[in-house]
C-alpha cells in the first residue's frame, strides 16, 4: 500500500484471534488525489481509521456474544472494522461503513487475512441521507463520540436507519458526549443503560470506558 506504512496486529476475541493489517503509527498520511480533502478529512485525522482502538476490541467483544439472530446490523464508522470481522464470523447480517476513502481496502484486505468473505461495505458520511441503505435492528459503533458535533449527526442517522423496534450498542472510553447522544435518542423513544468494562486485556477496576445500549421496543 503505497504512501504509508502498515503493521499486521492480532487479537483475540473469546475463543478466536483476528489477524488486522493497520497503519504502523499515528503518523501515517497520503491523499495524493485528494480524496481524504474532499470528504473532509484533515491529515491530522487521517491516520484514525487505520489504528485498533481499545474502543473496538471491547464492541467487539460485546457482539461476540450478543444474540443476533434474525437482525440486520450497520456498523458505523467502522475503521478496521475489527467488530463488524467478528460478527461476519458470526454469520451475521452485517453491512460495515465509514468515511474515510481507504477504508474498504483495508476492510477487504482483513476480511481475506482470517479467511471470510469480503463484508458488505457502504460509504455513510453521517450528515447525508441514503435512503436506499434501509433501516436495521442493530446500529454498533465504537468511539464515535469525539467531537462536539458527532452526537447529534449520529442522532439524525438513527432516526432515518433504525427500524422502530430497534437497539444501539455504542462502546465510548469516557467521552464528554455521551449524555448528549443519550437525549437526543431519548426524544425517540430509546432507553439507555449503561454499563462499566474493561476497554483493554489486563485493565482493572473502576472502569472508566462505558458501553452505551439504547433500545427502542414500540
Amino acid at each position: 500500500m503505497p504512501g504509508y506504512e502498515t503493521r499486521k496486529v492480532e487479537v483475540r476475541i473469546g475463543d478466536d484471534t483476528f489477524r488486522l493489517k493497520a497503519l504502523r503509527d499515528h503518523q501515517q498520511f497520503s491523499d495524493p488525489h485528494g480524496h481524504a480533502e474532499r470528504a473532509g478529512i484533515s491529515s491530522a485525522t487521517w491516520p484514525h481509521f487505520g489504528q485498533l482502538w481499545p474502543a473496538s476490541w471491547a464492541l467487539a467483544e460485546a457482539v461476540q456474544r450478543a444474540d443476533i439472530d434474525g437482525l440486520r446490523i450497520l456498523e458505523v464508522g467502522c475503521g478496521l472494522g475489527l467488530p463488524s470481522l467478528v460478527l461476519q464470523r458470526r454469520g451475521a447480517d452485517i453491512t460495515a461503513s465509514d468515511h474515510h476513502p481507504l477504508v474498504e481496502r483495508f476492510l477487504d484486505y482483513n476480511a481475506a487475512l482470517n479467511r471470510l468473505p469480503p463484508l458488505s461495505y457502504v460509504e455513510l458520511p453521517w450528515e447525508e441521507p441514503a435512503p436506499e441503505l434501509g433501516r436495521f435492528d442493530l446500529i454498533i459503533g465504537s468511539d464515535v463520540l469525539y467531537e462536539r458535533g458527532h452526537a447529534d449527526l449520529l442522532a439524525q442517522l438513527v432516526a432515518r436507519h433504525a427500524r422502530q423496534r430497534a437497539e444501539m450498542l455504542i462502546s465510548c472510553p469516557a467521552r464528554g458526549y455521551r449524555g448528549r447522544l443519550g437525549r437526543a435518542l431519548r426524544a425517540q423513544g430509546f432507553r439507555l443503560t449503561e454499563k462499566p468494562r474493561p476497554f483493554e486485556e489486563g485493565e482493572q477496576p473502576p472502569y472508566r470506558g462505558r458501553l452505551l445500549r439504547f433500545v427502542r421496543t414500540c
